[in-house]
């Protein structure tokens, strides 16, 4: 059994390998709670801090796009603001836009559209995407030719890489040789970015999973699916059961939500 951060949905290679090697594979990125990526929130926390790490006293505010309010977003939103940066954050959640209004007074919301977008890319100095959609590759908010509208000397960030990236110049890149220039443009692209700050990571992640490798260990995956329904959101193995019920495991009954659980729970109680 494979426990960790797989982002199968941007390498076909890697799909491919696990499909071949059998193993079952549980996936950080795709385990959701009330909405949430709980495994996946520390490292977009961390993500969204690192991109916004320089300011210079005596110098005007730079002009900072962020596209997608989510927790990477938000993160780097509060850098830019605290650095005095003139911040515009795209979303298409109204109700996120109201929250983020609150929470950041200094920055500036507006709806995500393509041509909101195209508006603002000439005068940004950075642009950072924090798009995600779980389980799926990002989609390519930023294309070729609207790249030629930002100004030479602008900087991209692309936290969404892991999952393909959201600009359709993003490739990956690493922390020995961290950006590319391309239209003028100087990309940041580093895959994993949280690994430049190992303790921290080790520490958030761990504080997150711990839960789950525990249950694992002592329960197998059939009992710590049962005791956490969301990781069977996270199994990755591509000969799980087509009629697999979306929140319950297989090998139990299709019966109601709590008479799952609690025949769950009784068959692991009694094998331990």
């Amino acid at each position: 059994m494979l426990f960790t951060y797989f982002h199968l949905a941007a390498d076909r290679e890697l799909t491919e390998a696990v499909c071949r090697s059998g193993v079952t594979a549980l996936a950080y990125e795709t385990i959701e709670v009330n909405s949430r990526l709980p495994l996946l929130e520390p490292m977009s926390e961390i993500a969204g801090r690192m991109s916004m790490l320089v300011g210079v006293a005596g110098v005007l505010p730079g002009r900072v796009m962020v596209l997608v309010g989510g927790v990477a977003g938000v993160n780097a939103a509060r850098m830019a603001t605290g650095l005095n940066a003139d911040v515009t954050i795209l979303e298409v959640d109204v109700e996120r836009m109201r929250f983020l209004d609150i929470t950041l007074h200094t920055a500036h919301t507006l709806y995500s559209s393509e041509a909101h977008i195209l508006e603002q890319l000439p005068r940004v100095d950075l642009l950072i995407g924090a798009v995600l959609v779980p389980g799926a590759k990002a989609p390519k908010l930023i294309s070729h030719d609207m790249l030629r509208c930002m100004r030479p000397g602008s900087v991209l960030v692309d936290i969404a890489i892991d999952q393909g990236g959201y600009a359709e110049t993003s490739r990956p890149t690493n922390h020995h040789d961290p950006v590319f220039v391309e239209e003028s443009v100087t990309h940041y692209c580093v895959a994993n970015m949280p690994a430049a700050y190992s303790r921290t990571v080790t520490q958030a992640l761990t504080n997150v999973t711990h839960r789950y490798v525990e249950m694992l260990a002592n329960h197998g995956l059939a009992g710590a699916c049962a005791l956490a329904l969301e990781l069977v959101g996270g199994h990755q193995h591509p000969q799980r059961p087509t009629d697999l019920p979306s929140r319950w495991p297989s090998a139990w009954p299709r019966v109601s939500g709590a008479q799952a659980v609690n025949r769950a729970r009784l068959k692991v109680a009694q094998a331990s």
